[in-house]
């Protein structure tokens, strides 16, 4: 025992340089080939503003559609399937070309269904397409 005499184990070193210039070549990869898309969000046009009080009040024509709970749809409370909704506002604005579209909605509406009625009525030429919450 005399002649032998303890040595300690090496460490191992682990270097991480490479390591880290292959994250940093990854993240720049990432970045440079990323794709940014805009979302597309609904336009909801704000209601006109109130005329002064010393003005006559102009009545507007409107085309109401209701659409309850259930996803029946009432144009002008006529009873109407989605796709005769387009035909229905193309009629209605054909009688009277100032009309504004109102969609008048149950707050448990689908909102699938109240944005393909919108895209519909926008479609069938209508401005202004307000869109407003029923009381229930």
């Amino acid at each position: 025992m005399r002649g032998r005499t303890q040595r300690r184990p090496e460490e191992a070193e682990v270097n991480l340089t490479p390591m880290l210039d292959v994250v940093f070549i990854l993240l720049i990869f990432f970045i440079v080939t990323a794709v940014f898309t805009k979302e597309q969000a609904i336009g909801l046009e704000p209601p006109p503003p109130p005329p002064p009080p010393d003005q006559p009040k102009q009545e507007i024509p409107t085309i109401t559609i209701f659409v309850n709970q259930d996803g029946l749809i009432r144009v002008n409370g006529r009873v109407a399937d989605i796709g005769a909704v387009r035909p229905n506002i193309e009629r209605l604005k054909a009688e009277n070309p100032e009309s504004a579209v109102i969609i008048q909605a149950h707050p448990e509406a689908k909102s699938g269904l109240i944005v393909n009625i919108r895209d519909q009525a926008y479609s069938a030429n209508a401005s202004p397409v307000n869109i407003v919450l029923s009381a229930g």
